[in-house]
């Protein structure tokens, strides 16, 4: 017996859908003030990198710590998803940030409170999915689904990371600020970074073969292809000679 039923937790997950979606289509409009779109009037800040590894860190050690309380320590399934999930998030809470070059940049305050209440919202999503109302099992991981999902989940893995990896090489090479990135699927859009994500969790979806696994790549979508739009029109913006056959997230499409 669970803490809450099948469709009261579906019916949750369907109202986090639905501000998804309203995000998505004000983050048109008004692009989240970080990064490249920090400007004033937001409240106080800190340094981004602090407030990157603050904002982040929830959703490793929250997943962590629903496994330990919650999850079934004999099941492979549980293990693996935990090691996954906690994995990526490791990387993006403590390994990005400390090697980004970003030690004068600042952050809302605000923006870390936003994305520490996502984290704690898709854990909670997350976990009770895979923890308590799931039956995954042995068989889960000779399935279909699973050889599918784990091979997208790293391949876009793959490049998520060695995008990041170009960007800190780049700041490494010419200094702080801005640059036109090149090499890998830099040559053919502004933001292979995110892409690699949506990738990411795409393969999380198909691997989980959950709604939960869907509404957070769905989220993922809402929260970052507006900023890829975003970003895109700033380095064309910025930079004069900015290779026009780029695409903003979506190679050959957008």
């Amino acid at each position: 017996m669970t803490f809450i039923s099948q469709s009261t937790f579906n019916l949750f997950l369907f109202a986090w859908l639905l501000i998804g979606i309203v995000a998505f289509v004000y983050l048109f409009f008004q692009s989240a003030p970080y990064g490249k779109h920090v400007t004033k009037g937001w409240g106080p800040e800190i340094s981004a990198k602090a407030g990157w590894i603050i904002e982040e860190c929830p959703a490793f050690f929250l997943m962590l710590a629903y496994f330990l309380v919650a999850g079934d320590y004999t099941n492979p399934v549980h293990i693996i998803f935990t090691v996954l999930y906690c994995g990526h998030y490791f990387n993006r809470s403590f390994i990005w940030p400390m090697r980004a070059q970003s030690t004068n940049k600042k952050m809302p305050l605000m923006v870390v409170f936003s994305a520490i209440g996502f984290n704690f919202i898709n854990v909670f999503f997350q976990g009770t999915w895979i923890f308590l109302l799931s039956d995954y099992s042995y068989g889960w991981l000779t399935t279909i689904p699973f050889y599918i999902g784990l091979l997208v989940f790293f391949l876009g893995f793959y490049i998520n990371v060695r995008s990041d990896e170009i960007m800190i090489n780049l700041r490494k090479e010419k200094g702080d600020g801005y640059h036109i990135p090149e090499g890998f699927l830099f040559s053919k859009v502004s933001n292979p970074n995110y892409l690699g994500e949506f990738i990411e969790w795409l393969g999380w979806a198909i691997m989980t073969w959950s709604w939960a696994g869907l509404v957070f790549f769905l989220w993922t979508v809402c929260n970052l292809f507006p900023r890829a739009i975003s970003n895109h029109n700033w380095y064309k913006n910025k930079f004069e000679d900015y290779p026009g056959n780029r695409k903003a997230v979506i190679p050959n499409i957008i």
